[in-house]
């Protein structure tokens, strides 16, 4: 790489703010994963209910959303409850949208999160469940003290696979016109297509060290709290 072409890949961040849309990804990222956690364990409890109609409402929603593009979901709840239905969320434009993309982003890795601690939950020996039912405890005390602790201690490394898939997945909030990492890139290599490999690579590299870090953390987590047989 010669002097000239290093010179004008680094005027790039003169002229772009390169980590505040990064910060955006992992603001997306962070309150997504949140309500996707909330909401995904809420389906997985529907899911290993006795009651048949919760089974079914959770089963359904998890194969639709798993099966429809994330891209479209983005697109609906800003053209569909924004543009249609009129759904705000703030005055300011663009928090509106973010806060959009959010509520895409954790609707559709809330499926994922479920059929994580399903997993987790088959891990529970099924005595623990039978000795929650011999001691008095109805469905949702044994599943909230006995099940889904240990069903979250066993799940760990998938959840984490969840996180990590969110965090590369909150690019596709761009669809929802939100000023974040994939966005800018495409702007740059617009604006200066002469340096567009070496754009590449600093994105590539920007979701690299963020994602890295997230995988080596959930695994050791994982390996750490892992229900001894």
């Amino acid at each position: 790489m010669d002097d000239g072409y290093l010179s004008q890949y680094l005027s790039l961040f003169d002229e772009f703010d390169v980590a505040a849309a990064f910060w955006v990804n992992i603001q997306l990222t962070f309150f997504a994963g949140v309500l996707a956690l909330v909401a995904g364990t809420i389906l997985a409890v529907m899911r290993i209910s006795p009651v048949p109609s919760l089974r079914w409402a959770g089963s359904t929603y998890v194969t639709l959303l798993r099966n429809t593009p994330l891209t479209i979901i983005i697109v609906f709840c800003v053209l569909g409850l924004w543009g249609q239905l009129g759904v705000t969320l703030s005055k300011d434009f663009q928090t509106n949208f973010f806060r959009l993309a959010v509520i895409g982003l954790a609707a559709y890795h809330a499926a994922f999160v479920c059929e994580a601690l399903r997993s987790g939950v088959n891990t529970v020996p099924v005595g623990q469940a039978e000795a929650a039912r011999a001691i008095g405890l109805g469905f949702w005390p044994a599943a909230r003290l006995v099940i889904l602790p240990q069903a979250f201690r066993g799940s760990i490394a998938p959840l984490g696979n969840v996180l990590i898939a969110l965090t590369k997945n909150s690019t596709v909030a761009a669809a929802g016109s939100v000023a974040e990492a994939s966005g800018l890139m495409r702007t740059m290599i617009e604006f200066r297509p002469d340096v567009s490999l070496a754009i590449f690579l600093t994105f590539a590299s920007g979701f690299t060290l963020i994602v890295v870090p997230i995988g080596l953390a959930t695994t050791a987590l994982s390996r750490r709290l892992a229900v001894a047989r």
